[in-house]
């Protein structure tokens, strides 16, 4: 104690104090930063709870809106509406609901598949709302499931209103008439037309009826029918005055309307219908058997598709604003053309009556179906009786098997529309489909437009949306294929969901074509045989010879996608098709024809074994429509194609002699390398021609020398093996006309070439060209 006492006094005592109030202080500090962190997390912790709560409710209203609101395809969740959740349901989404039969079935009649008359009748009206400004769309929106580019029963999201812009002075009248004789021979097969006798079974769904809708309980609606049915039909149908016009087709009235989003049914569907709403439906495990016998009838589950309503609801997968575009009153009429051989029943009356429904009558002139001679007996006598209920649909039967393109030649033949419009029979129409089409052939005859190609899964049947920004492709030799728009390309133009997109090949099944315009084309090639092809030559057609080919996103097909073709070819179905796939590339592919032999089809070229038919007159019919070249297409319509015209080029190296191949005086030598010499310059081709000029490098006698010939595609005595795989020889120069292998050889002593037997180790047997383009 007395060491402290001493320690505290004077100034030891001063120096106390200030530590025990710095302690002190420290200990006031540091207890005030406790509490400031405990804020600022309590703060943090009660706006993440008010987040999650928010989310949470936000996700409620939307779950009510999915459960209440979207029932029907045409019955979207307003997200605007769930932004404040007063009016969940408010008369924007609310549905004119309008039948054209009176009374109602039970459900078990309603699921009866061999009589399908059941479901919902819309006839809707779209949200009335201003149109915005064209914005770039967000790329983020698309997102990819299940196949690529296909998202499963989501509906595309809202970006804005888009209205056509509809510019007058680009509008000219189209001429109405026959089509153009263009002096093309159509061999055109036999057919017989059958015409359903009228039956007063049930009321026509191609009759328009004035119909007043009442509320009932449980959403159902009953309906009453008006007697004026005629003045109803002609108020739908605008007066016409045509006049004179170039490409366009015809301004006969400048009305416009929103387009029309029709779902128009026989009676009420039964909204617990299997596949009802295009939802995916199962069968029970004891049913998997049944499943798997009748998979092979159309190479899809048809077990399944009997049991779904051929009148069933779909979901509308257009973007928002295809609601409010614009379309003129006076679009051209049009013939619905499905050509069909053993087609399952469901599917075929299915895709018939999704024409019907959604279809604006005035517009409908017909539905032809072309059977090419089937041999299913549910597609005689019990379909003429099933369509003789419809006075549009005729059935005109070809006499023997011609195939997909003569089907549809004969389908056109006696079409009485103004546009023509192919659809495959295992299809779905989407509301509002067909006005996106006229439209555009409306102001402009030489735009082929194709409607978006939704996917129906061959296995559960649903329905199921595919990523707007598709379009159709070729990859070599010919096949066709989908590819996404480059994202360059959509921000460049500004593009939103809606505008159509530019297409360098259609998928051929499904499309619209003015009338005449189809004619003038010279139609498909009468050539061409069964089916293949048909829609690389029509596609190079329009683009070579003046038209355009669109897909149009607002109009939306959905189609059974198949693992297998399902038809019997009269012949084999791969020389068919590579037939066909040969008159296609020796017409319009010019210099690049070479590519599509190269990948894969040389022994096209020999004509003793593939006989392609003769080409005079669609080479004439090219030279007389003045269509542009190959090279035109690729590099204005399919710039982002791949094409070089050889697979490699520039000096030919040996790494032995460690010399490069010349010319000199008409014979081949060695020579020091040097790529300011042509003589030293040779193209590796698609033919596998070692080549300069118009020579080729080819061997004589058995191989002790070797010359320059004139190059001929049909000799394999001038054909190359090289960089042909990953092998120890991918360095070679391997003979192709002999049986075992033999490689071009470089004689070190005399500066010759010689075949010898191949030598993955021979240094002198090792070739590089100076540049690979593949």
């Amino acid at each position: 104690m007395m060491k402290v006492r001493r320690y505290l006094r004077g100034s030891g005592r001063v120096l106390a104090f200030v530590f025990v109030a710095s302690v002190i202080w420290l200990l006031f500090d540091m207890a005030a930063l406790r509490l400031s962190i405990n804020d600022v997390n309590s703060q943090l912790l009660k706006e993440r709870v008010i987040r999650e709560r928010e989310v949470l409710k936000q996700e409620s209203k939307v779950t009510q809106l999915m459960k209440r609101g979207f029932r029907h395809p045409v019955q979207r969740v307003d997200w605007t509406v769930a932004q404040d959740g007063k009016e969940a349901l408010n008369s924007s989404i609310k549905l004119a609901q309008v039948y054209r039969h009176k009374g109602r079935k039970s459900a078990k009649e309603q699921r009866a598949v061999s009589k399908p008359t059941h479901a919902l009748n819309h006839s809707v009206t779209p949200k009335q709302a201003a149109p915005a400004k064209k914005k770039a769309v967000n790329l983020d929106l698309n997102v990819t499931q299940v196949p690529p580019g296909v998202q499963e029963n989501k509906a595309t999201s809202k970006i804005g209103l888009h209205k056509i812009a509809l510019d007058r002075k680009d509008l000219t009248i189209k001429d109405e008439g026959e089509p153009a004789k263009n002096g093309t021979k159509v061999s055109q097969p036999q057919v017989e037309e059958s015409r359903p006798a009228k039956t007063m079974l049930h009321q026509s769904p191609n009759k328009d009826v004035n119909i007043k809708k009442e509320k009932i309980d449980k959403g159902q609606v009953r309906t009453t029918d008006n007697s004026n049915l005629n003045a109803q039909r002609d108020s739908l149908k605008p007066t016409i005055s045509a006049k004179a016009g170039n490409n366009s087709s015809a301004v006969r009235k400048p009305g416009v309307h929103k387009v029309l989003s029709l779902d128009v049914t026989q009676a009420p569907r039964d909204a617990n219908a299997v596949g009802q709403f295009g939802q995916a439906a199962l069968v029970n495990s004891n049913e998997d058997a049944e499943v798997r016998r009748r998979w092979d009838e159309g190479h899809f589950n048809v077990y399944l598709s009997d049991q779904i309503p051929v009148d069933r609801a779909i979901p509308d997968t257009r973007p928002e604003m295809c609601a409010q575009n614009m379309v003129h009153d006076d679009l051209p009429s049009t013939s619905v053309i499905f050509c069909f051989v053993d087609e399952v029943w469901s599917t075929l009356l299915r895709s018939v009556h999704s024409v019907l429904n959604r279809s604006p009558p005035h517009l409908l002139k017909e539905i032809i179906l072309v059977d090419d001679f089937s041999t299913k007996d549910y597609l005689k006598e019990q379909l003429d009786k099933y369509m003789s209920q419809f006075p549009k649909v005729r059935i005109i039967r070809l006499k023997e098997r011609q195939g997909l393109i003569r089907a549809r030649l004969a389908g056109a033949a006696v079409a009485k529309g103004e546009v023509l419009t192919f659809l495959d029979s295992h299809v779905e129409c989407n509301v509002g489909w067909l006005e996106p089409l006229l439209e555009r052939v409306y102001l402009d005859r030489k735009k082929v437009p194709c409607p978006v190609i939704d996917v129906i899964s061959d296995k559960d049947m649903s329905y199921m949306l595919v990523d707007n920004f598709q379009r159709g492709i070729f990859k070599w030799p010919l096949v066709f294929g989908w590819s996404a728009v480059p994202e360059e390309y959509i921000k460049k133009n500004n593009m939103t969901i809606a505008d159509p997109i530019r297409c360098p090949v259609m998928a051929g099944g499904l499309f619209s074509i003015d009338k005449k315009y189809f004619f003038e084309l010279g139609s498909y090639d009468p050539g061409l045989d069964v089916w293949g092809g048909e829609n690389m030559e029509i596609s190079f057609k329009i683009w070579m010879c003046g038209g355009e080919i669109e897909i149009m996103p607002c109009s939306r097909v959905g189609h059974i996608f198949r693992g297998q073709n399902p038809y019997k070819f009269p012949k084999d179905r791969q020389k068919t098709v590579e037939r066909n796939l040969a008159r296609v590339a020796e017409v319009w592919l010019d210099e690049y024809k070479d590519l599509f032999y190269g990948h894969g089809y040389h022994h096209l070229l020999n004509k003793k074994v593939t006989d392609i038919g003769n080409l005079t007159e669609q080479i004439e019919l090219r030279k007389r429509l003045k269509c542009r070249s190959f090279k035109w297409y690729l590099d204005n319509v399919y710039p982002d194609m791949d094409a070089p015209l050889v697979k490699a080029e520039g000096l030919v190296f040996n790494r032995g002699l460690r010399k490069c191949l010349a010319v000199q005086k008409g014979s081949l030598s060695f020579e020091r390398c040097d790529l300011s010499k042509q003589s030293q310059h040779f193209n590796y081709t698609w033919m596998r021609h070692v080549r300069q000029q118009d020579l080729c490098v080819a061997p004589q006698g058995k191989g002790s020398s070797f010359a320059l010939l004139s190059c001929d595609n049909t000799k394999p005595e001038l054909r190359w093996f090289h960089k042909s795989s990953t092998s120890a020889l991918a360095e070679h120069l391997i003979a192709e006309f002999v049986s075992h292998h033999m490689c071009l050889e470089a004689e070190p002593q005399s500066d010759t070439l010689r075949l010898n037997p191949c030598e993955p180790s021979n240094t002198f047997q090792k070739w590089q060209f100076t540049h690979y383009n593949i």
